[in-house]
């Protein structure tokens, strides 16, 4: 029998496109990624009004130009966020969510907030408190 050659592919590159090479870097130095997915019902997106929806786009715009870290360094009510006590947010906590999860929160309308968890550079929006009813507001 004779042996059969494995033929080398001549590259990965093609005569349009190069493959997608990630940079390696914390995910405090990229730009946040947002998901809506596991959104409360209760404190959707959906319950906003017209003014609230388009602050909501904006804020998100604005985020997704900045870095983790240069958010992490910002002023709480600016572009920047507070960490919530679990204990004082009063509706349902995903269950799939364990204790060491952290919540935070960042402004979206005037003192508004959107509360969520961020896993490495994504923010998870579960709840829109436009009403300021999740937790106690200081």
């Amino acid at each position: 029998m004779g042996r059969k050659r494995i033929r080398q592919r001549e590259s990965d590159k093609g005569k349009r496109f190069a493959p997608h090479v990630a940079e390696k870097k914390s995910y405090d130095q990229q730009e946040p990624v947002f998901s809506l997915t596991q959104i409360r019902k209760e404190f959707c997106i959906s319950k906003c009004e017209r003014d609230e929806k388009a602050a909501f786009a904006d804020t998100l715009h604005r985020l997704s130009q900045k870095t983790w870290a240069e958010i992490k360094s910002s002023h709480r009510h600016g572009i920047g966020f507070e960490k919530i006590d679990r204990l004082s947010i009063k509706s349902g906590i995903p269950e799939h969510l364990k204790e060491d999860v952290s919540f935070i929160a960042f402004r979206f309308y005037g003192k508004a907030p959107m509360v969520g968890y961020r896993d490495k550079r994504i923010f998870h929006v579960l709840w829109i408190d436009r009403m300021f009813k999740l937790y106690k507001h200081e």
